[in-house]
């Protein structure tokens, strides 16, 4: 199944014979979320990803989520409905991967505190004067992970750190206050957990997505990976540094939103998404990404949606709200 029905077509006759069904368009993924397979994998980037994880969601289905903005818009209800259902939740994402790793799920009450590490992208020691000229080519190389588009951009806005401290605190059952991040440039110690007693638990390893998506594939147990093992030795040292939400407000952002509750994540994400698409066109500077999502944070009222149909309204919003700054930036 394909989201781009233009393309279907050609869909079919290049899997004419192999006796494969073929669909496209959106609600034929929905569709295809329902099927009875042993696990599915949520990886659709964006919003886009949402419905069709919910239906995998409601059918009890096995739920390797690569895919934060589900959890982000829709936190609540995603995991109302997981309860309900029976399903399984499988944090793909490397940070969330680690700490799932190391969470003591049976008495989370001994977890004093859960570390996000960010590598703090490619203008981590950047001054902010000087990003006001950054364009999307410089943008879009990212010192350690070779990711997609959407993704590297959140990444040198720091805004995917802050779309990852909603979605741990949906994953782990801690209080709001007790995740934090650390900037870690090397990218090593992919998160942590930190026990009562003081001690912090880690997962360590290359900065390479086969790792985690292995666990998820094989869990509960584990599998062999082509992944290049860590040599200590030959890395010398490994090294922190505190977030500055200063020169990159996403954090301060996302920290609100969490905080704000109802649909304030869904506002952020909607503003985001279009926000980092209007400076990949070019339209705004790389500075207005997050003044965007801030406007669309101050206009929107946060509300408390029990159903899927008050967060897609809540998206819709944002992204016209956002749409609108971009383009009053525009002609500015």
């Amino acid at each position: 199944v394909i989201a781009d029905e233009p393309r279907l077509a050609e869909l079919k006759e290049r899997l004419a014979g192999t006796g494969i069904a073929v669909a496209a368009g959106r609600q034929a993924v929905i569709d295809a979320a329902a099927d009875g397979a042993d696990l599915v994998v949520a990886a659709i980037v964006g919003a886009a990803g949402l419905e069709p994880t919910l239906r995998a969601v409601r059918r009890g289905a096995t739920v390797a989520i690569a895919n934060k903005e589900c959890l982000v818009c829709a936190g609540d209800i995603v995991l109302r409905e997981s309860r309900q259902a029976g399903a399984i939740l499988l944090p793909v994402d490397s940070e969330h991967n680690a700490i799932f790793q190391v969470f003591d799920f049976k008495r989370p009450e001994m977890v004093a505190r859960i570390v996000l590490t960010a590598s703090g992208g490619p203008f981590r020691a950047t001054e902010r004067a000087a990003m006001r000229d950054v364009t999307p080519e410089q943008a879009l190389r990212h010192p350690i992970w070779d990711m997609g588009a959407k993704i590297s951009i959140d990444s040198a806005t720091m805004m995917n750190k802050g779309l990852e401290l909603i979605e741990a605190w949906h994953l782990f059952p801690v209080e709001k206050e007790k995740i934090e991040i650390v900037i870690h440039p090397q990218s090593v110690v992919h998160s942590l957990v930190e026990y009562v007693d003081g001690s912090l638990l880690a997962q360590l390893g290359t900065p390479d997505m086969r790792t985690p998506i292995a666990y998820a594939l094989a869990w509960p147990e584990r599998m062999p990976t082509p992944s290049r093992r860590l040599d200590l030795a030959a890395l010398g040292q490994l090294t922190f540094e505190a977030p500055d939400d200063q020169r990159f407000p996403a954090l301060r952002l996302a920290r609100r939103a969490l905080q704000s509750g109802g649909t304030a994540p869904t506002i952020l994400n909607a503003a985001n998404e279009v926000a980092g698409q209007g400076f990949l066109n070019r339209r705004i500077g790389f500075l207005d990404i997050t003044a965007v999502v801030e406007a669309a944070l101050d206009e929107i009222p946060s509300e408390a949606p029990r159903e899927l149909d008050g967060v897609l309204a809540a998206d819709r919003q944002a992204r016209e709200v956002a749409g609108r700054l971009i383009d009053r930036l525009g002609r500015g």
